[in-house]
C-alpha cells in the first residue's frame, strides 16, 4: 500500500514537470540547453566567429596521385593541398583566443564525402573541447552529393556520400543537439548561444534530388514551410528579448552584377521582405567565396548581409563578431588565419607553409591569370604582350576581390594597360567580370558595425 502512494505520488510530479514544460514552451521561454552548450547570460559581451566553405578533404580519401592533381588543376583555385594545415592553424588561434562560438555556413566537405564528414566532425569536437561552442549547416556541397569522390592513382573512385539524416547525426553536437527549435521541413534550427543573442542556422541547399539529377544542384531557396517556421522562430526571440542574427550558406542578396544565378536565392526577395517585417537584421552567409559586404533598406528597415570570404580560399580569412549588449551593436572584422606563424611553431620545413600568405596569393592568383590567358589566346586578336598585361590585371583584381579589398586599392588597376585592353575588349564574360569588380559600390567590405534598430 505504501509503495502503491509513492508511485502515484511520482505519477503526480511527473505531469506537473510536463505541464510546467509546456507552459513554458507556449509562453516563449526558453529551455534550458544541453550541458555541453550552455547558455551565456544576458547582458553579457559575446564573441563569435564566422567562416564558411572549408570544401575539407579528408586525406584518407587521396593518394596525392595523378587523378588528384589532374583535379586540383581543373579547380578555381581552392587551397585543397594544405587545407589540414589551414584548419589546424585556424583552431590554434581559436583555442588560443576562446571566442565564445563559432558559425560555419556550409560546404564543409570538398563534395560530400562521409570519411570527409568524419574526419570534420572530430575537427569540430577539438574545437568544442577548448571551449567554443559550434554551430554548422549544410552547404550545396555537404548531402547526397554524386560527385562524392576518392582519388587512387590516375582514376576517380566513387565513394560513400551522407544524407539528411546522416548530417544531423555527425554533426547532433553542433548545433543540432541543443537546438531550441528544428524545421520539419529542412536542416534549418534555432540555437540559442546566449540567453539575448539566438542564432537562426538556415538550411538553404536543395540536395533531395541530386541522386537522380547526378549531380549536386547549386541554387537555393527557402520553402514556405520553412519561411513559416522562420516567423514563429523570430516571435519566440522577441517574447525572449533575444536579438535573432540569421546564417544561410547561399546569398540572401545579389553580390555580383554576373555571378548571381544559383549563388543568390532564388526567392530572394520574399525572404527580405520577411526579414524586414520580422526585424532580422543581420545575415551571414557563404558560397559565393569572395568577402562581400551589402545592405538592402526595405521602408525604413535596413537588412545587412556578410558574405565570409571562403576559408579554403586566398587570403584565408575569418569574421570576428563582438556582440555589445549595452551598445545594442555588433562589430564585425575579417582576421587571416596565421598559417605562417603556425608552422614555424611546429617546427616545418615546408618553404610554402613558413611563407604562406605570399604562396597562397600567388596560387590564387595564379589560377585567375591561366584562365584568362586561355579565353584570350583562343583568338589572334591581341598580342602575347597584351595577353600577358591583361591577364596580369585579372589576377591582382580578383586577389583583392575574394580578400574583400578590390575597392581600396583600384586606382593602380585602372591606370594599367591591362585594364585600358579591358575596357576596349569585345564583350565577353571576362569584360565584364572585370567592371563588375571595380563597380562595386561598397567601399569597405571587412568590417562593419550594425546598430541594431
Amino acid at each position: 500500500m505504501i509503495k502503491l502512494k509513492k508511485y502515484r505520488l511520482w505519477v503526480v510530479i511527473a505531469i506537473v514537470l510536463l505541464l510546467l514544460v509546456g507552459y513554458r514552451f507556449q509562453n516563449g521561454m526558453a529551455p534550458t540547453q544541453s550541458s555541453e552548450k550552455t547558455m551565456i547570460k544576458s547582458g553579457s559581451e559575446i564573441t563569435l566567429y564566422a567562416t564558411t566553405d572549408l570544401h575539407y578533404l579528408s586525406d584518407q580519401l587521396t593518394d596525392g596521385g595523378e587523378a588528384y592533381e589532374a583535379f586540383i588543376r581543373s579547380g578555381d583555385g581552392k587551397q585543397l593541398l594544405y587545407m589540414d594545415e589551414i584548419m589546424n592553424a585556424f583552431s590554434d588561434e581559436i583555442a588560443r583566443d576562446k571566442p565564445d562560438v563559432l558559425i560555419i555556413s556550409g560546404d564543409l566537405t570538398n563534395h560530400g564525402e562521409k570519411k570527409s564528414h568524419e574526419d570534420m566532425a572530430k575537427w569540430l569536437a577539438g574545437i568544442e573541447k577548448s571551449g567554443t561552442s559550434v554551430y554548422v549547416i549544410p552547404g550545396n556541397h555537404d548531402i547526397l552529393n554524386p560527385y562524392a569522390r576518392a582519388f587512387r592513382g590516375d582514376k576517380q573512385v566513387i565513394t560513400e556520400d551522407v544524407s539528411p539524416k546522416e548530417f544531423t547525426k555527425l554533426y547532433a553536437e553542433f548545433g543540432y543537439d541543443a537546438a531550441l527549435s528544428r524545421d520539419e521541413d529542412s536542416l534549418s534550427y534555432l540555437a540559442a548561444p546566449a540567453e539575448d543573442l539566438w542564432l537562426l542556422m538556415l538550411d538553404t541547399s536543395r540536395y533531395d534530388d541530386n541522386p537522380s539529377l547526378g549531380s549536386p544542384r547549386l541554387d537555393g531557396e527557402l520553402s514556405k514551410e520553412t519561411l513559416q517556421w522562420i516567423t514563429e522562430c523570430a516571435e519566440r526571440a522577441k517574447e525572449n528579448n533575444a536579438k535573432l542574427i540569421a546564417v544561410m550558406h547561399h546569398n540572401l542578396m545579389d553580390h555580383s552584377d554576373v555571378i548571381r544565378k544559383g549563388f543568390t536565392l532564388n526567392n530572394n526577395k520574399e525572404v527580405i521582405a520577411l526579414f524586414k517585417t520580422l526585424q532580422i537584421q543581420t545575415v551571414f552567409s557563404g558560397h559565393i567565396h569572395v568577402q562581400d559586404i551589402h545592405s538592402e533598406k526595405v521602408a525604413d528597415f535596413e537588412v545587412v548581409e556578410i558574405v565570409n570570404n571562403a576559408l579554403s580560399v586566398n587570403p584565408h580569412q575569418y569574421g570576428i563578431l563582438n556582440y555589445s549588449p549595452s551598445n545594442e551593436s555588433l562589430s564585425y572584422h575579417t582576421s587571416v588565419v596565421d598559417v605562417a606563424s603556425w608552422a614555424r611553431e611546429l617546427g616545418s620545413n615546408d618553404t610554402n607553409l613558413l611563407n604562406f600568405q605570399d604562396y597562397a596569393a600567388d596560387y590564387f592568383g595564379g589560377f585567375a591569370y591561366d584562365m584568362a590567358y586561355r579565353q584570350l589566346s583562343k583568338s589572334d586578336t591581341y598580342t602575347e604582350a597584351e595577353r600577358v598585361a591583361m591577364s596580369e590585371t585579372m589576377r591582382i583584381l580578383n586577389i583583392r576581390y575574394f580578400a574583400g579589398t578590390e575597392a581600396l586599392n583600384a586606382t593602380d588597376v585602372v591606370g594599367s594597360e591591362g585594364y585600358q585592353l579591358w575596357m576596349e575588349a569585345p564583350d565577353s564574360f571576362f569584360k565584364q567580370y572585370v567592371f563588375s569588380i571595380l563597380e562595386d559600390k561598397h567601399l569597405e567590405d571587412q568590417e562593419i558595425t550594425i546598430k541594431y534598430q
